[in-house]
């Protein structure tokens, strides 16, 4: 048996384990470790499970990932998603639409200290839902407001997408956190002008609120300065070269921890609630990344990832053709797997093939996480829509789905510029690095 026959047959036993519920990151170490064994002998595999598990728990940078979700659990429990959407109600909520719009501007700006599309849609949910439903809003227009607006908890930086991204493709966690910021505004401001022009068609589903005087919109806006500070102390001080991603982590962590003290929000009790799902959090992810570690040199022995670059670059057809396959093949996996999921399976195959077509490893990955997001909000997964979901019981599902149409269409429009011009991802990290 050839060693791209047993690759194969690992890939297919992979998703045949997953199938079956079993736990991504315990299916790839199972599947890593026995197809290491058949090719490479049963002490070599034995050795990598006894060392790569803890050399690679020991990884510096990966501290980023505790630290930036321990930031992400301390915003939320602030109460900084609040004092936001009340910023952005003050000075939008007049508009027709204006309290979705607000929404998505309160999503964005919590995702930037949050790095999680689930706690995005799941805290701003909370907060702007109620208030949508007491102006009469539309069950569809709310809803897909929340859901969509949550998915850019992994596109604006902290994200933990791009982190995983950045440890399985070895490229730079900074240029990835940094090239997601612009694409994180121009999604915002995308799906802001897709409730405009969707409340335009049908006044009835968006109705304005009441407009709130200069006094008030200064003084909410002043209340929402805390998390802005998070947000510059964090971000910025990677931008201009002043802290690591880890570093950024911490002083982030840091700085949210001091605003749940000031706002008496942080006890001993929601500490340990806090920091219990802080490591609930890390463990999977690092659980998921350890049997990537395992996975991965199985797959690369076997030969596989090699020869479907081969494949794909030997057909007759453009880097762009090929380019939309691979994004094509994302969206439909993302209808079935969870984000983390997709990335571990498939980028030890799909890294080599976009490598061998001369694309930016940096941009591709932005474009990999919008198509994640899409996944996000896509049935019949979508994480993000049973988040909501749970969040209104008396709204269907149906009515769910059927409200994220336009934000997803918004996204397809968003990846679209993204091809057309891959600066908007680019320009950022790369001012940074010079």
């Amino acid at each position: 048996m050839s060693p791209e026959t047993i690759g194969l047959i690992g890939v297919l036993a992979m998703l045949v384990l997953l199938a079956l519920r079993m736990p991504i990151g315990i299916a790839m170490l199972l599947v890593g470790a026995v197809g290491f064994a058949i090719l490479n002998g049963p002490g070599p595999a034995l050795m990598a499970l006894g060392t790569y598990p803890y050399s690679y728990a020991a990884y510096y940078d990966l501290a980023v990932i505790p630290l930036f979700v321990l930031m992400g659990n301390l915003a939320a429990l602030s109460g900084m998603g609040r004092d936001l959407f009340a910023a952005a109600y003050a000075w939008v909520g007049h508009w027709r639409g204006g309290l979705a719009s607000a929404s998505i501007v309160s999503c964005a700006g919590f995702a930037a200290v949050s790095g999680s599309s689930v706690a995005s849609a799941l805290t701003m949910g909370k907060v702007c839902l109620p208030e949508m439903k007491r102006y009469r809003y539309d069950d569809g227009l709310a809803t897909g407001t929340i859901a969509a607006g949550g998915t850019l908890g992994i596109l604006i930086p902290p994200s933990t997408a791009f982190i995983v991204y950045g440890i399985l493709t070895e490229q730079s966690i900074g240029r990835l956190l940094l090239a997601g910021f612009l694409p994180g505004l121009m999604l915002t401001l995308l799906f802001v002008i897709t409730i405009a022009i969707w409340t335009r068609l049908r006044p009835e589903i968006g109705p304005a609120a009441e407009r709130a005087s200069m006094s008030e919109r200064w003084a909410t806006l002043w209340r929402a300065t805390p998390m802005l500070s998070v947000v510059t102390a964090s971000i910025g001080g990677i931008y201009v070269g002043m802290f690591t991603p880890a570093e950024a982590a911490a002083v982030g962590a840091f700085l949210a921890m001091v605003y749940a003290l000031w706002n008496r929000t942080l006890t001993w009790a929601s500490l340990e609630g806090v920091l219990l799902d802080t490591v609930k959090t890390t463990s999977m992810v690092f659980l998921i990344l350890i049997g990537a570690l395992v996975f991965g040199p199985f797959l690369a022995l076997s030969g596989l990832p090699m020869r479907a670059a081969e494949f794909l670059t030997g057909l007759d057809v453009s880097a762009l053709a090929i380019l939309l396959v691979i994004l094509s093949g994302y969206l439909v996996l993302g209808m079935f797997l969870e984000g983390f999921s997709m990335l571990v399976l498939t980028l030890p195959i799909v890294v080599p093939v976009v490598k061998a077509l001369g694309y930016d490893l940096i941009w591709f990955g932005v474009l990999v996480v919008i198509v994640l997001e899409m996944g996000l909000i896509s049935p019949p997964v979508g994480i993000n829509v049973f988040v909501v979901k749970g969040l209104v019981p008396d709204v269907t599902l149906g009515c769910v789905f059927k409200g994220i149409v336009p934000f997803w269409l918004a996204m397809i429009v968003a990846t679209g510029l993204l091809i057309a011009f891959p600066q908007i991802a680019l320009i950022i990290p790369d001012t940074m690095m010079r």
